[in-house]
């Protein structure tokens, strides 16, 4: 079986946390996609929230060790990676923790049904699948001791 890099945000905007309803997959997810080649999991994820949902982020955790010598660039630090099925081949995804930065811009592109900020509690709701829950419960146990 094939598996794909992909990335997925937890961005998160007055404590709560944004995700989508999928169109294809018809499940509620964090925004995310496939990191295209040539392309750092950052650009990825930075591209696939302004094309999902037309709005401008920041990824969390940042490090700040310096840029010497071949080093171009820091990446941020997912804080959550897995591989999981998608019925026709894995994704391997890094998770990162991101803040709205516009999210009065908010709109959905053709591959979303819906989208809803969500409350911690809401997590629990049955129509968030299990994956999701534990992994935006984890991502607000840091979120509430970082933003």
């Amino acid at each position: 079986m094939k598996t794909h890099l992909v990335v997925a945000g937890y961005i998160f905007h007055e404590d709560k946390v944004l995700l989508i309803h999928h169109s294809k997959l018809d499940l509620w997810l964090p925004v995310g996609g496939h990191v295209q080649r040539n392309e750092t999991p950052d650009e990825a994820l930075l591209r696939e929230i302004k094309e999902e949902v037309g709005i401008d982020a920041e990824i969390l955790n940042r490090i700040g060790t310096p840029t010497n010598g071949n080093v171009k660039r820091n990446l941020a630090l997912p804080f959550h990676a897995n591989v999981h099925s998608v019925g026709d081949h894995d994704h391997c995804c890094f998770f990162y923790l991101c803040k709205a930065l516009n999210p009065k811009d908010l709109k959905m592109n053709d591959e979303i049904k819906d989208f809803r900020w969500f409350e911690e509690a809401d997590l629990n709701k049955s129509c968030v699948p299990e994956d999701v829950r534990d992994i935006g419960l984890r991502a607000f146990e840091i979120a509430n001791s970082k933003i």
